[in-house]
């Protein structure tokens, strides 16, 4: 079989636009992932996969291929999916009818200077032939396995903690990769979806308790695996289902989709940010459309903390729809009273200490005209540091606001993610330090209100609250309950909230 193909090494890392302008103020997405088989040209379908889910992953991209005439064919890349994989030249390098792909921000690995050795998807090669996986989430245990695999002679290539899959697979004794695969993933803790691909075979994994989303599409005679509905309109997919918690499904052409259930049954804690700020508005998750969710999240807030004010205005582009709906339950005029550059992308200004200091205002506009004498309630989706908001209410109240409040269509942000959120330590959480009103002076503001843990479990449709004896989601970063131990970070010395 032909080897897989070394990818050019990347230009200079882009410009990190969004650490500069936000002082590292805002939670990110670890990663999306793609993948598809039976295809004329799988590689084009993965790289438009991966255009609609680039805003779970900026850092890189990559894309593997697999081709009888060719074998496995890889690129991997710094960037935009539209900067590096939208050129005939590289699509070319590419050829099959299966493919995976995988965007990427860091959180495990070398964060913040990724090297191209990090980036997804990865490859090996086995004795009954080669695979490739790409990994969304976060492995819990990976520096336990990492030293176990290395005092057993296992050489890593990467820093990424997805690369112990790989290892744990040539170890598994198990005849075929599928097989491989599962034995893997039993050793693993945290939170993963995955796809991966053998010569004929697209795989799909979820977690035991689905932290992580995964869905399942048809496209013309061929299947599709994505972390996202909205991935899958864009090749004209259709929606099939998603993959369940603890599932595996091994798909081919010829035989369509198999499901397996390699781990034992548990209650399912999907991840509720998800439903918060990291999926797209246009995508559906459990059913439920993400934009109404947030719409109701914003109805939520509205009910439990009301404010006589003259304009409701979203900080675009994620408190949009909590905005509108803040705004329809309360009857106070909704207004674009910040508006976006649209245009932002990588600055082409080098990144000087005058720009620097311009933070959020080459990202943010007021509109003045519609601020002036007004007293306006901002709703966002979260405040993690708070440095963007007091930057957000200084440009308010400069653009001549008389009063400034603030609605957060999340609960405090109290505690980090392990299960792959890039989240900032926990003594460098705003909410993990501070009383709500603590809070409001800090952030210089008239008002300061989050939706109620109940109140966002009631938006997502659980009409009676959070359930606190067995919570139906993931809300760690909320109310500090872990579903799975952090063993990595509880070995470096992190303190779980104590039991109450």
């Amino acid at each position: 079989m032909p080897p897989l193909t070394n990818p050019l090494m990347p230009p200079a890392h882009p410009f990190d636009f969004d650490a500069v302008t936000e002082d590292g103020d805002t939670l990110h997405e670890e990663c999306g992932i793609f993948g598809v088989v039976g295809v004329t040209d799988a590689a084009n379908f993965v790289a438009l996969g991966l255009h609609a889910l680039q805003h779970r992953g900026q850092e890189a991209g990559g894309i593997v291929s697999y081709a009888p005439d060719t074998g496995f064919n890889s690129a991997r890349r710094f960037g935009y999916v539209r900067d590096n994989f939208t050129k005939q030249s590289l699509m070319e390098t590419l050829p099959g009818t299966i493919a995976i792909g995988h965007v990427r921000y860091s959180t495990a690995g070398s964060k913040g200077q990724t090297a191209i050795r990090d980036v997804q998807p990865f490859f090996g090669e086995f004795s009954m032939g080669g695979a490739a996986i790409a990994h969304n989430g976060n492995i819990t245990n990976a520096n336990a396995l990492r030293r176990e695999l290395i005092e057993r002679g296992s050489i890593f290539q990467s820093s990424s903690d997805s690369e112990c899959i790989i290892h744990l697979m040539a170890r598994s004794l198990q005849r075929d990769i599928p097989a491989r695969m599962e034995d893997a993933l039993r050793r693993v803790e945290g939170a993963f979806s995955v796809v991966a691909m053998t010569r004929t075979k697209l795989i799909g994994v979820r977690d035991p308790l689905g932290v992580r989303p995964l869905v399942l599409g048809k496209v013309g005679d061929g299947w599709c695996l994505s972390s996202e509905t909205c991935a899958l309109d864009i090749i004209g997919a259709e929606f099939v289902r998603e993959i369940e918690p603890g599932e595996m499904v091994v798909i081919t052409a010829a035989k369509g989709v198999e499901s397996i259930r390699p781990f034992r049954p548990q209650p399912p804690r999907f991840c509720i940010f998800e439903h918060v700020y990291f999926s797209r508005p246009d995508s559906i998750i459990g059913g439920r459309s993400v934009y109404e969710t947030r719409r109701q999240i914003g109805v939520e807030l509205a009910r439990e903390a009301p404010m006589d004010a003259d304009l409701v205005c979203p900080v675009p582009d994620s408190g949009t729809p909590a905005a509108i709906g803040f705004a329809h339950e309360s009857g106070i005029p909704y207004g674009m009273g910040i508006i976006r550059n649209q245009y932002m992308g990588r600055t082409f200004i080098e990144p000087t200490e005058q720009i620097r200091n311009m933070g959020v205002r080459l990202k943010l506009n007021v509109n003045r005209a519609l601020i002036q004498g007004k007293r306006v309630i901002l709703v966002d989706d979260s405040v993690v540091r708070g440095t963007t908001s007091r930057k957000i209410k200084e440009m308010i109240l400069d653009a001549g606001a008389a009063e400034v409040h603030f609605r957060i269509a999340s609960p405090p942000t109290a505690w980090p993610c392990f299960y792959g959120v890039d989240t900032p330590q926990r003594e460098k959480l705003l909410a993990a330090t501070m009383s709500e009103d603590e809070m409001r002076v800090h952030l210089g503001v008239d008002s300061l209100k989050f939706i109620s843990l109940d109140g966002l479990y009631r938006a997502v449709g659980e009409a009676q609250g959070r359930n606190a004896s067995c919570p139906q989601y993931c809300d760690a970063c909320f109310s500090g309950e872990y579903p799975v131990k952090p063993a990595d970070m509880l070995e470096q010395g992190f303190k779980m909230k104590a039991a109450e």
